[in-house]
């Protein structure tokens, strides 16, 4: 079995292209299991993680693929909930969206997927968005 993290935020066009690559990762979809983890950093109206759009978009793929999943939520910084569930389950592979960002916005203000790359101490493969989507 190869367990695998995937760490989703709102946008659904990079929960759906992270869950396709997790997809077509080689064997079958029941020789996978994926933990979905969603971050709030501010939740007032007290949604759960199952009723954001884009995990409940990996989620439908995952079903399609017939890959057994389940759903984690946290608060707080998001690359600290990644790489701290990952050690926790002793996930084989992290999974997460990446964004087009300069070289100045990057050393400004960080990224959720940069810290991930540079810290998770495990193999972490960043997906983009293809162009149609």
């Amino acid at each position: 079995m190869y367990h695998v993290v995937l760490g989703v935020d709102e946008d659904e066009a990079h929960a759906r292209q992270c869950a396709q690559e997790i997809a077509d990762l080689p064997g079958e979809g029941s020789e996978k299991h994926v933990t979905i983890i969603h971050s709030f950093t501010d939740n007032p109206s007290g949604a759960s993680a199952t009723q954001i759009a884009s995990v409940r978009e990996a989620g439908d793929l995952f079903d399609e693929a017939g890959i057994e999943y389940a759903v984690e939520e946290s608060s707080g910084d998001p690359a600290d909930a990644i790489m701290e569930l990952a050690a926790d389950i002793d996930a084989d592979l992290i999974v997460v969206g990446g964004r087009k960002r300069s070289p100045a916005g990057k050393a400004l203000f960080g990224s959720v997927t940069q810290t991930v790359i540079l810290n998770a101490g495990r193999p972490v493969m960043v997906t983009g968005v293809a162009k149609d989507a």
